[in-house]
């Protein structure tokens, strides 16, 4: 749940809303056919949509769609949002999307569940929020667009396109929500545990699923369930890359301590 709480300051009101994303797994995903990841640098827009179904859509109703219909790798956008204000895991941050065609890199694609007239100030909290929390992990401003920016279509309808070309204005006041309390991008690294993570095969302990929750944090879309396989090898090998460590898909101490100390970009 993601619970919006007006807090009153003298005569001013602010919203603030405590991020809890339902993941993947929480709401039932299938498995990707593939996925392809990209980084923060090429990240330049968050894009606004509308599912055009009844707001009781589930996620896996458009899973199922995108995936069986349109023949899709997986649900095609990033996250999805309620009419409750809740937060679904889609593609994540930085596995690139089918949202939008020629901005699936360069765009976040946020899909409310429901039609034009269905958003309700906990969907709006919650799309303003993404949008934020999307420009504090690119560490710079991205373009608010809604779908019909990029491409033919009514999409995101003709209300929730009149509220992202007003700037996205947070419901009940001026000011936009605040993030909740969160570590910065860098931090002093936990002492590294002795332990080389590798696979195969796979490899259950304790300092993986630190090292994985670290990463899912600075933006990566990885399972944090302390087991080091295949997929927390193929976010090991594109983050030694991006910091220009050395590929070899190991976690070792100089690549357990860049996950706290090295830039997220």
């Amino acid at each position: 749940m993601i619970p919006a709480v007006g807090v009153v300051i003298g005569v001013t009101a602010r919203w603030e809303i405590s991020l809890d994303i339902i993941t993947r797994k929480e709401w039932g995903a299938r498995s990707p056919k593939s996925k392809t990841s990209t980084s923060w640098s090429k990240r330049t827009e968050v894009v606004v949509h509308y599912s055009e179904g009844p707001p009781s859509q589930t996620p896996r109703q458009i899973q199922n769609f995108h995936m069986d219909s349109r023949g899709w790798s997986d649900i095609g956008y990033n996250f999805l949002v309620d009419t409750k204000g809740r937060i679904y895991e889609g593609r994540g941050w930085l596995v690139i999307g089918a949202h939008a065609t020629g901005h699936n890199t360069s765009g976040i694609g946020v899909c409310m569940i429901g039609r034009d007239g269905d958003a309700t100030d906990a969907a709006k909290r919650a799309i303003r929020w993404l949008y934020d929390e999307a420009c504090r992990r690119a560490g710079r401003t991205l373009a608010k667009r809604g779908h019909r920016d990029v491409g033919s279509t009514a999409c995101p309808g003709a209300e929730l396109y009149a509220w992202v070309k007003k700037g996205m204005p947070a419901p009940g006041g001026s000011s936009s929500p605040a993030p909740p309390p969160s570590k910065p991008p860098t931090a002093k690294a936990p002492k590294w545990p002795g332990v080389y993570l590798t696979q195969p095969p796979m490899m259950r302990h304790a300092a993986a699923r630190t090292w994985q929750a670290r990463m899912r944090a600075r933006g990566w879309n990885i399972a944090v369930d302390g087991v080091y396989g295949p997929g927390s090898e193929a976010v090991c090998r594109a983050f030694q890359k991006e910091k220009r460590l050395q590929v070899d898909g190991v976690v070792g101490p100089k690549t357990w301590a860049a996950a706290w100390t090295a830039p997220v970009t």
